[in-house]
């Protein structure tokens, strides 16, 4: 039977000293045996509010310096400015104590104000998500995607033509994203949603693993209960990179999250 294991439960964090926490990245949290980077992000985010003043993080940007393997891993995090409204902090995830990944978080208290303007984000999709089509974990390339017997990715049928190999060449994704057991998202796992969809570039041309080297995050609001949808979209593929910009709403329809990321791929020979 598959044991889905929550994100509050693959991301948590044991205080081992000032600043400095133990954590285990999980198998099953992986891409071809390679863990997420949103989710690597999310466990930093979480000791980044565990030594600042603030309980939500609102802003993260990440460099993936080398994947690290799943097992133990430390988290330090250093509060760089304590503000009365704002916080900042550098995180770093060592392991074997190799650098993995360095991040500066920004940390507040987000409040519930409605978006005093909205017009400039992307069109979210009209899919219900019973009809969207979920992703499986065993793929035609024989690479396991672990993660997606963990997470639930649906996609819109619009743009799920990539799977039997008939992208559109839009560079564009969309659906919907549940966390295991119906678990909620929050701030954190926020991070994640942002980088849990495949590449964008997939409708354009399978390229096999798109590593990110780069990934910033803003989270707009406290999401309402339920999955949340999902655009992901590329804009230029050029010199073996290509941006992506995502956006998240949640199940009222409300912007919660958005970010961009620069990652590694080889398309067109």
């Amino acid at each position: 039977m598959r044991v889905r294991y929550s994100f509050a439960d693959v991301s948590a964090l044991t205080e081992t000293g000032p600043g400095c926490f133990a954590a285990d990245v999980h198998p099953e949290w992986t891409i071809g045996g390679k863990p997420n980077g949103g989710y690597l992000l999310g466990m930093m985010a979480r000791a980044a509010v565990r030594v600042g003043a603030h309980s939500d993080v609102i802003a993260a940007s990440a460099h993936y310096l080398r994947s690290p393997e799943p097992g133990p891993v430390v988290v330090q995090a250093e509060l760089l400015r304590q503000g009365r409204s704002t916080s900042q902090v550098r995180a770093i995830m060592l392991q074997d104590d190799q650098a993995c990944v360095e991040a500066l978080v920004t940390v507040s208290e987000i409040r519930d104000a409605a978006a005093y303007w909205d017009k400039g984000m992307p069109f979210a999709g009209d899919a219900r998500y019973e009809d969207c089509v979920q992703l499986i974990a065993d793929t035609p390339m024989g690479i396991r995607v672990a993660i997606m017997d963990q997470v639930i990715v649906r996609v819109d049928p619009v743009t799920a033509g990539f799977t039997v190999g008939q992208p559109a060449g839009r560079g564009e994704l969309r659906g919907w994203l549940a966390l295991p057991e119906d678990q909620n998202f929050d701030p954190c796992s926020l991070l994640f949603a942002l980088d849990s969809f495949p590449p964008a570039t997939f409708d354009i041309e399978f390229a096999g693993w798109v590593p990110t080297l780069e990934l910033t995050c803003y989270v707009r609001a406290l999401p309402a209960p339920g999955p949340v949808r999902v655009v992901q979209r590329a804009t230029v593929v050029a010199d073996r990179r290509v941006d992506e910009a995502c956006f998240v709403w949640d199940s009222t329809g409300r912007l919660v999250a958005q970010g961009t990321q620069l990652a590694g791929i080889r398309l067109g020979g």
